[in-house]
């Protein structure tokens, strides 16, 4: 029991972040699409992202107009969905990003003092 409650955890931690993280990863790396931006993702050390998480926060970022996507015909294969941050996405991220790092650096401090009573 206490494994799942641990997991769903961990699952809000990334529900809070993900937004940030996606908008983070398109404005280092320009542009990308669902599969490279999962991989790139777990490498940032956010594994274990689902398909279905991912895509559907895409395509909400881009209907509120901080994505812009494209399709694009495949090489030999199927067509892919490429994804890059826009100005508002861009304006997004400079305001919010701080404001994140102020709140998860302000957690770890409390967490720590916690931990380590």
């Amino acid at each position: 029991m206490v494994d799942k409650a641990i997991s769903a955890r961990q699952t809000q931690w990334l529900r809070g972040v993900l937004d940030l993280a996606v908008l983070a990863l398109l404005a280092e790396g320009g542009e990308g699409y669902g599969y490279t931006l999962l991989q790139r993702l777990a490498e940032a050390g956010l594994p274990d992202m689902k398909a279905g998480t991912l895509y559907p926060l895409l395509n909400r970022l881009a209907a509120d107009g901080l994505l812009r996507a494209e399709w694009r015909a495949g090489e030999g294969g199927p067509g892919r969905k490429y994804f890059a941050l826009t100005d508002e996405g861009r304006a997004a991220l400079a305001e919010l990003g701080p404001k994140w790092i102020e709140f998860a650096n302000n957690s770890i401090r409390l967490v720590q003092r916690g931990v380590q009573e």
